[in-house]
C-alpha cells in the first residue's frame, strides 16, 4: 500500500486556477500513474500527478501523454469512463462511503457515493458545478484523435464535499484513496492505477485496495 504527504498552500495563490496550475507545476511533488494491474490492455499512457490543497479546496493536476484522445461527453454525471479520462476515488472517513470523481479530457464530472460498486448514488449538478475545472484542451468536445498528444487537467474539489464543512482541519488528518487513468471506449483500452488493486479484472470501485494520504 502506497503512502503520501499532502502539503498546504496558501488559499491566495488558489483563486485564479491558471496561477495555481503554475504555482502547482513549481512546488508539487510528482507520482505516477503507472500500475498495469490486467494483461491484456496493450496501451500504456504516461500519467502522473500533483496534489495538495488549502483551507477549503483539495487541488490535482493530472497529466497525460497518449496516443489515442477522446471527449465526447459534456453533462455531468455522464458516461465519461468511456472518453479518456482521470479518476479520484476516495474515502474521507475511516469507516463509510467512498467518492468517485471522474473526468475526461475536457473536465466534465461523473460524481458518485456510496459503500460499493452498485446502488451508488449520483452526485447532484449543483455540487459538480461546485469543482473547480481548468483543462489544457479546454471545454468543447472532440472525436477520438490519433497521435502522440500531451494534455493536462487541473481539479480544485471543496473540501466541503468530503467532510461537510468548509475549512475543516485536516493537519494530520489521514484519508485512504485511489487515482486512476482509463479509456473504455478508445481504439485501445487501458486501466492504469496509483496503488495497485489485485483483482482478477479491471475494478476500480475496490477501496480494500486504497493508499493513504496525509494531510501536513
Amino acid at each position: 500500500m502506497k503512502k503520501l504527504q499532502i502539503n498546504k498552500i496558501p488559499s491566495s495563490i488558489s483563486s485564479e486556477l491558471n496561477r495555481l496550475s503554475k504555482y502547482m507545476d513549481e512546488v508539487s511533488e510528482k507520482h505516477q500513474i503507472s500500475i498495469m494491474n490486467w494483461p491484456g490492455y496493450s496501451d500504456e499512457p504516461e500519467v502522473s500527478f500533483k496534489i495538495a490543497y488549502t483551507s477549503q479546496e483539495l487541488i490535482i493536476k493530472y497529466e497525460v501523454t497518449e496516443y489515442y484522445v477522446m471527449a465526447q461527453y459534456t453533462e455531468s454525471n455522464q458516461s465519461v469512463f468511456q472518453d479518456s479520462c482521470v479518476e479520484f476515488f476516495v474515502t474521507p472517513i475511516t469507516e463509510g462511503p467512498y467518492y468517485n470523481f471522474e473526468f475526461n479530457a475536457i473536465g466534465t464530472c461523473l460524481m458518485q457515493t456510496g459503500l460499493a460498486r452498485h446502488d451508488r448514488e449520483p452526485g447532484d449538478n449543483d455540487v459538480i458545478k461546485r469543482i473547480r475545472r481548468l483543462p489544457s484542451l479546454g471545454f468543447k468536445p472532440f472525436s477520438e484523435q490519433k497521435g502522440k498528444q500531451s494534455w493536462s487537467l487541473l481539479i480544485a474539489l471543496p473540501l466541503e464535499i468530503l467532510f461537510g464543512h468548509p475549512e475543516p482541519d485536516l493537519s494530520g488528518k489521514i484519508i485512504r484513496a485511489n487515482l486512476y487513468k482509463c479509456g473504455d471506449k478508445l481504439r485501445y483500452p487501458h486501466y492504469l492505477s496509483w496503488n495497485p488493486i489485485k483483482t482478477d479484472r479491471p475494478d476500480f470501485h475496490r477501496p480494500e485496495f486504497f493508499g493513504v494520504m496525509e494531510f501536513n
